[in-house]
């Protein structure tokens, strides 16, 4: 859309930017409306039939006093909540806002305020544990079942039409953009043909539940995977996989980023200890060099640096392309915030041209199967994510590191993933990350970050094997949500 007329006795209630009033949904509406019922959000507020509520800001002062996720809106991804939200609050916090936000399986939560973010959604499943969500969410729920599944909303909020209508609709509060009361007036596409509606809903069921199975894995998995470490085997993943929903609902640790920090408050050291001239008494954290010592008997304790000077690793950082680039083309462009829970986002903020693609692909390459990690950052810092097959034509910023395993026999990337995400090192990131200008870093410290490496050659095989089948997994289903919601109602 660059210009078009409009009579002035269609300007709707004082409201003169030119995308509000995008004749191409208009157009769209007609072309779906022989296919689908087209209704808007609050004609169904009324009727009873959907009912949307917004989340509490509890105060900055309650970050951090507990382990219950408080739900933001960066904290939305790939239509879930991450496995470790920023933010966590306390029990009793917990207890003052539960009965108010009342969040049940099957509501969708939709980010109202946040540019970006606009439109950005997640289903709640019945896997999720207790959690609080900011005010700057919506949360819908369907309340009449029988005239419309949750599955159907969810796949109509994330058509490209409805998300085309979001876009249209937000505008600049203050500081940042947001949709208002602007939701009710989204109009969304309900499939007429019941069968196919049916059908429809049972494929988006089925996607949803492997990736939430993944999700607790996921979500688990500094646990899980530091036990397994330790005794050599693969058991405690074997038993947490044979428990029930209900059950891995009671087990899932309410992790939150505070928790990456371990326990430590202080320590001595001797200055002839003190390397490098760094007074940061969580550098030297004694608990990290226990836990180490105690892995050794069943793993080697090699820094990531020798892992590199062996040549099994290579390791590089990307490019800042400037933001002149953004929104040049199609190719995304991965930024810190571009993945969550081992998975690129299937809706990148930032995409560049072809042009600009080809300029930097020759200094820089993705490859399936390499790692990419959260050098700088603040709370995403030593985050990280395996590239599947499809997400490799990308470029990535200069505050990520990229390490590629260069025998994968020796240095599997599957299981170099689960390693990176054990508490053991990434405890070591939090001990190693610095303050550098405006925001946090890991720098060249990576490469002093010792990895646990299980000496059992078939252990190694089997622990491999489990990681890599969660991950293809939550990625074929991620690709299946994405594909069912484009074709659901196109632009």
């Amino acid at each position: 859309m660059i210009s078009f007329w409009i009579a002035s006795g269609d300007i709707r209630k004082n409201v003169f930017i030119p995308k509000y009033y995008d004749p191409r949904i208009e157009r769209k509406i007609k072309e779906l409306s022989t296919t689908h019922l087209i209704r808007d959000i609050g004609s169904m507020e009324e009727a009873g039939l959907l009912s949307a509520s917004t989340g509490h800001e509890i105060g900055k002062e309650a970050y951090g006093t507990g382990s219950i996720p408080f739900v933001r809106t960066s904290d939305i991804s790939n239509w879930e909540v991450k496995t470790v939200p920023k933010q966590g609050v306390s029990q009793e916090i917990y207890k003052a806002y539960a009965d108010k936000q009342d969040i049940r399986e099957g509501d969708v939560l939709f980010v109202r305020d946040g540019t970006y973010l606009i439109g950005t959604n997640c289903f709640v499943t019945g896997i999720e544990k207790e959690m609080l969500f900011q005010s700057h969410i919506l949360k819908f729920r369907i309340n009449d079942e029988s005239a419309l599944s949750p599955e159907i909303l969810f796949l109509a909020l994330n058509s490209p039409f409805v998300q085309a209508q979001v876009r249209s609709f937000q505008f600049t509060a203050d500081i940042i953009d947001t949709i208002g009361r602007r939701y009710r007036e989204i109009r969304l596409p309900i499939i007429k043909e019941e069968r196919i509606a049916k059908s429809l809903a049972a494929q988006v069921k089925a996607a949803l539940e492997a990736r939430v199975r993944g999700k607790a894995f996921v979500k688990q998995a500094p646990v899980l995977i530091e036990r397994c470490l330790s005794i050599g085997s693969i058991k405690p993943i074997t038993d947490f996989d044979n428990l029930s929903d209900e059950e891995i609902r009671e087990a899932l640790v309410s992790d939150t980023v505070t928790m990456e920090f371990g326990e430590f408050e202080a320590t001595f050291v001797s200055s002839s200890s003190v390397k490098n001239r760094i007074f940061l008494p969580k550098y030297y954290d004694p608990e990290i060099d226990k836990e180490l010592k105690a892995l050794s008997t069943t793993c080697d304790i090699l820094s990531i640096q020798e892992l590199v000077d062996q040549g099994l690793l290579e390791i590089e950082t990307g490019h800042e392309v400037g933001k002149l680039a953004y929104g040049t083309g199609d190719i995304p462009f991965l930024r810190t915030s571009d993945f969550a829970n081992w998975e690129v986002k299937h809706d990148p903020k930032h995409c560049v041209s072809d042009k600009i693609y080809e300029e930097y692909s020759s200094k820089q390459s993705l490859k399936p199967l390499d790692i990419l990690l959260v050098r700088d950052g603040t709370y995403l810092v030593g985050s990280s994510t395996i590239i599947q097959p499809g997400d490799e034509n990308s470029l990535f910023c200069g505050g990520l590191y990229r390490i590629r395993s260069l025998a994968p026999d020796r240095v599997d990337p599957y299981l170099l993933l689960g390693v990176l995400n054990s508490y053991i090192v990434k405890r070591q990131f939090r001990s190693r990350q610095f303050t550098r200008d405006v925001i946090d870093t890991l720098g060249r410290r990576l490469f002093e970050v010792r990895v646990p490496w299980p000496k059992d050659e078939a252990f190694r095989k089997e622990l491999s094997a489990r990681i890599r089948s969660v991950v293809e997994q939550r990625n074929k289903a991620r690709d299946l949500i994405k594909q069912l919601a484009a074709d659901y109602a196109p632009r």
